[in-house]
């Protein structure tokens, strides 16, 4: 009986020891993986996003959101400007986490960076900026403002030469202009996020070790086996 006792007694102990409430402060890191993609030319403002955590969230030795909790959020901005007008822009907003036990907390963070490191970057305001035009760009309007000016050279010679050239470069420009600066966040990309406030979890995530019920005997009866 005082075996048993003691056997309950523990898992009662174990059990408070595993619910207790822990504050994540504000700037805990977290690391996650998108698992759809968002593109500035399909994407609106609204869709939403998942992700799942990468690695686990620990709070004095405790894991407190474990690896695989979901991340769920929204977009906040989608825009993919001309090229003249500016960079394309993913606003990230999580706004809850999702338990591998099912419990759903609500989560303030902001994402401070991603694995993409291909001229893009994320501002003070959490914000995914692709790129904005580059030499690639400056080497299409040469190339075109060339053309033009090889063809008005050999039709009109110099006179045609400039002609032709700001004819081409013209054109070229008009081209470049009227196309839009898009960006992609491709699934599997890594975010990474810190809290903007502090976040009150419980460490059930990862429940506390129940030692090992103590091994009970029976003996045999005196004289058994003779």
């Amino acid at each position: 009986m005082k075996k048993l006792t003691l056997v309950i007694c523990t898992l009662l102990l174990a059990s408070l020891v595993a619910a207790q409430d822990v504050t994540l402060p504000m700037g805990t890191s977290l690391r996650v993986k998108l698992e759809n993609t968002i593109t500035t030319s399909t994407n609106k403002a609204g869709d939403p996003f998942t992700g799942r955590v990468m690695q686990p969230v620990k709070f004095a030795d405790k894991t407190v959101i474990p690896v695989g909790t979901e991340v769920q959020g929204r977009l906040t901005k989608v825009n993919d400007p001309r090229r003249i007008q500016g960079k394309p822009t993913i606003g990230i907003f999580p706004e809850a986490l999702i338990l591998p036990n099912g419990d759903r907390v609500t989560l303030n963070a902001s994402l401070v960076d991603t694995s993409l490191h291909n001229g893009t970057s994320v501002n003070s305001e959490g914000q995914f900026k692709g790129k904005g035009h580059d030499m690639q760009d400056m080497t299409e309007i040469g190339v075109g403002t060339g053309v033009g000016m090889l063809a008005g050279g050999i039709f009109g010679g110099g006179k045609g030469l400039l002609v032709g050239g700001a004819i081409g470069a013209t054109a070229t420009v008009a081209h470049w202009l009227s196309k839009h600066n898009t960006t992609v966040l491709p699934s599997g990309t890594e975010l990474f996020m810190e809290l903007s406030r502090p976040l009150v979890m419980t460490s059930a995530a990862a429940p506390a070790e129940v030692p090992a019920a103590p091994a009970t005997t029976t003996e045999a009866p005196a004289g058994a086996g003779q």
